[in-house]
């Protein structure tokens, strides 16, 4: 063979894998671990066993994304049902959980929200009417950035809404990559598409959590979740917004001698019609029933589900067969997978153990409130850490806090909010696929990401544990 044929064969063919340590490592933790933890001669019920090993391959697959993390939960179903470790009813109760068809109502919602045009136009009414400086444009992104998480329930599909917005903004001030302004806004808009949806129920992390904290048989209405975290909402807004002028000082500080061509930028010129008009009533009533639930006492799940197909009746005709197809349903199996695996956990007397070996020395910790504030909300932070996602961070270690407060006599419903919320700080990109989408982007660097997250997520946690002492009580929390 000559060497030029040589060369030619040692190319690697097109679509071959090359050797890959770490995720072979990943992957023998996931399936070795748990099949250790099965053939471990333990003195318990045999059931049990094997419900912690299937359990265990769960959590760790989920925490080192050897796999899609719905592939993975229908992997463990399938195991759990084999095995005949539990019922079926319980095994797939997840299937018929109130969160699993929220998240698919919520996903009908966002689209047609977006058919609507309607985050366009919000985008448009906020800018054109809020002023031409710089200061101004970024509390006016801010804003839109929050409003837009009320009605697309979608962290990835709201940051490239912004994305679009936050480059027309930069082209206004002609700055390009590696801009203070770009940077700023970039990195600020990314982080706050992640944390506004722990602060209210409209995205795949925040409607797990609820429908975990409602297993341990309390209930939390959509305007309850709001309420709790509107104090964290406004003080973030506000902070966010001081932040982003103080770290990143823009090259340019207005747009006076510009304003009609901003103006005109942010105008809306597309007219109404009919579609858009359906849409944007059906979103409106949506929010509505969400915000007054613990009025009418319609679960939130219902009204998302509701008003999404009946966005697909004959005559109303807002969303069609391919709006349906175009929805992506991995989130509904991975979050009833989530909760599928915490109902045989608990049916078999397996969550007992978990609970009373991994969390039992907590009990002092979590009698007092502001105590238990800090250390869940920190303990949250730092377990993240080790966790590939907040997804898979929630479903390991919420259904073992539910049922530790539920068998200590301790609040599921404080406990579940703050942990649920623990979830939203972050200094990395890897910890989120809305952060990882952000920094993609290009326009900000990871020091940027640290610098936000840290100052974002200490602020927080000081106005988080103010309300849980101050305010929470007033809203009977």
């Amino acid at each position: 063979m000559s060497t030029a044929e040589a060369k030619i064969a040692d190319v690697p063919k097109a679509g071959a894998r090359t050797f890959d340590a770490v995720r072979l490592l990943k992957v023998a933790a996931a399936f070795g671990i748990p099949l250790l933890i099965w053939l471990a001669p333990l003195s318990i019920d045999a059931r049990m066993q094997a419900a912690i090993a299937i359990s265990a391959f769960l959590i760790i697959a989920w925490m080192t994304e050897v796999m899609e993390y719905a592939a993975t939960g229908l992997i463990g179903l399938m195991l759990f049902w084999i095995f005949g470790i539990a019922d079926e009813e319980i095994i797939f109760s997840g299937f018929v959980n109130d969160s699993s068809w929220f998240l698919v109502g919520a996903l009908l919602i966002g689209v047609m929200a977006t058919k609507s045009g309607l985050p366009q136009r919000i985008a448009n009414f906020v800018i054109s009417h809020i002023g031409v400086t710089y200061s101004r444009v970024v509390l006016g992104l801010i804003i839109i950035d929050l409003l837009l998480t009320f009605v697309v329930p979608s962290g990835a599909a709201v940051l490239v809404i912004m994305a679009s917005l936050s480059l027309a903004v930069m082209k206004l001030f002609d700055a390009g990559k590696g801009s203070n302004i770009g940077r700023g806004l970039f990195v600020m808009l990314t982080y706050l598409t992640g944390i506004f949806n722990k602060m209210i129920i409209a995205g795949s992390a925040s409607i797990m959590s609820r429908g975990m904290i409602e297993q341990a048989g309390v209930t939390v209405s959509y305007a309850q979740w709001v309420a709790a975290f509107l104090p964290t909402i406004v003080v973030t807004v506000i902070a966010a917004w001081w932040f982003t002028l103080k770290a990143f000082p823009p090259e340019a500080a207005s747009l006076s001698d510009r304003s009609e061509q901003v103006k005109a930028h942010f105008r809306t010129t597309e007219r109404w019609t009919p579609l858009s008009i359906k849409s944007v009533l059906l979103c409106a009533l949506a929010l509505a029933l969400w915000l007054t639930d613990w009025l009418h006492g319609l679960s939130p799940a219902v009204i998302a589900f509701a008003v999404g197909l009946f966005a697909m009746v004959p005559f109303v005709d807002v969303l069609n067969e391919k709006d349906f197809r175009s929805i992506n349903l991995l989130p509904f199996f991975f979050t009833a997978a989530a909760i599928g695996m915490s109902e045989v956990l608990e049916a078999t007397g397996a969550l007992r153990i978990l609970t009373d070996n991994f969390i039992g020395g907590l009990e002092p910790w979590l009698a007092d409130r502001a105590v238990a504030t800090t250390v869940l909300y920190w303990g949250g932070f730092f377990y993240h850490f080790v966790t590939a996602s907040e997804l898979s961070m929630l479903a390991t270690s919420m259904p073992i806090l539910m049922e530790f407060s539920r068998t200590n006599g301790l609040d599921p419903l404080f406990i579940g909010l703050v942990w649920a919320f623990s979830s939203g700080g972050k200094l990395f990109a890897y910890q989120s696929a809305v952060l990882v989408l952000g920094y993609a982007y290009g326009y900000f660097r990871h020091t940027d990401l640290i610098k936000v997250g840290a100052f974002l997520t200490v602020v927080d946690f000081v106005v988080l544990w103010l309300s849980v002492m101050f305010y929470w009580p007033l809203l009977g929390l």
